[in-house]
């Protein structure tokens, strides 16, 4: 136990005096970098994108973007896999939808809670895709929009414990917005100049919402695919074991 503890002091230890010695020695940049530059400088003109953010996220670091993607993907898998445990231990999924509205850990809501859950749900899944439309015009995007569309799902389970979601439509949309956005990346490597390349699409105007090449309708695919994969998410770890 005790050489336990003093491995685990050291450890601690370690880390402390990393981080005293990244917080001390480190000096802000007083310019930003040749690439930076490039991207704060161009970025309008070569992309027509009001968020210099949301060009560096779809398009100039496209690459790094799909594979957040695929990392949420495998997270929402595995988190599948582990919690499967109801259909591992001979429970169908009708027999779970039984158990959500006979368990008694779950407690009706309210009459405001559920009466104020119907009013908001709807605005908060409205804004999501406000979000992530909007992205290459204002701050937010796909991460964000899929999120916040989550979050109003998140609210329906916690005021209605026996909603249940069709499957068919979450996995659907899943699929079908994950292999779109993959799709208009190779588009963009075949038509424009490299993967995830919006300018295989018009410009358009610049502020407008229909500007930016494919920028809108690359984000708008991650806030579905995002959306859809935080709500598997959620609805596999609501399922009774």
């Amino acid at each position: 136990m005790m050489i336990k503890r003093a491995l685990i002091f050291l450890v601690l230890a370690f880390f402390a005096w990393q981080f005293l010695l990244m917080v001390t020695g480190w000096e802000g940049l007083s310019a930003p970098g040749e690439i930076a530059r490039h991207y704060l400088e161009k970025g309008r003109e070569e992309l027509g994108v009001a968020n210099i953010v949301t060009a560096i996220v779809v398009t100039y670091r496209g690459l790094d973007t799909l594979g957040e993607v695929s990392v949420l993907f495998l997270a929402a898998a595995g988190i599948g896999f582990l919690l499967g445990a109801g259909k591992l231990s001979g429970k169908s999924e009708g027999d779970s939808a039984r158990d959500l509205d006979n368990g008694k850990a779950r407690r009706k809501a309210s009459e405001i809670l559920e009466t104020g859950s119907d009013i908001i749900v709807p605005a908060i899944a409205v804004f999501g895709v406000y979000i992530f439309v909007n992205g290459h015009l204002s701050p937010g995007g796909g991460f964000q929009g899929g999120a916040v569309i989550a979050s109003a799902i998140l609210l329906l389970f916690l005021t209605h414990p026996s909603y249940s979601l069709n499957h068919g439509v979450l996995k659907v949309t899943e699929s079908l917005s994950g292999t779109a956005y993959v799709g208009l990346g190779l588009l963009g490597l075949v038509l424009a100049s490299g993967f995830l390349d919006a300018r295989f699409l018009p410009a358009g105007e610049f502020g407008r919402i229909l500007s930016a090449g494919a920028i809108p309708v690359i984000y708008s695919l991650i806030g579905l695919k995002v959306g859809a994969e935080l709500v598997g998410i959620l609805e596999q770890m609501r399922r009774p074991s």
